[in-house]
């Protein structure tokens, strides 16, 4: 069980790399739109978790006042949970690819 939580973790990693280079990648190109989109899949989970999640622990995370609320905040958060969303999906085909059984 151990072996198969560090395999997947190791797919994870990559397909968290991957991810950031793709996100490079369209900053490289001026494909801004696609970005907008793909931060627009992180939205959900972003706020659930400004919800679920005390202000507090924002506040101490981030150090300003009414974080939760904060727009830069928020948006930061979406293309955190977008390119999450991205690399666990790489990471689902990596493990696929290398280690199926």
């Amino acid at each position: 069980m151990l072996r198969l939580f560090m395999q997947f973790s190791a797919c994870l990693a990559l397909g968290l790399v991957v991810s950031g280079l793709i996100l490079i990648g369209l900053m490289f190109f001026g494909q801004f739109d696609l970005i907008h989109g793909l931060n627009l899949t992180g939205r959900p989970l972003a706020w659930l978790a400004l919800e679920l999640l005390p202000g507090d622990f924002w506040e101490g995370l981030t150090g300003l006042p009414g974080a939760a609320s904060n727009p830069h905040v928020q948006s930061f958060l979406q293309l955190c949970a977008a390119l999450g969303q991205v690399g666990l999906l790489l990471a689902f085909g990596f493990f696929r690819l290398w280690y199926r059984q």
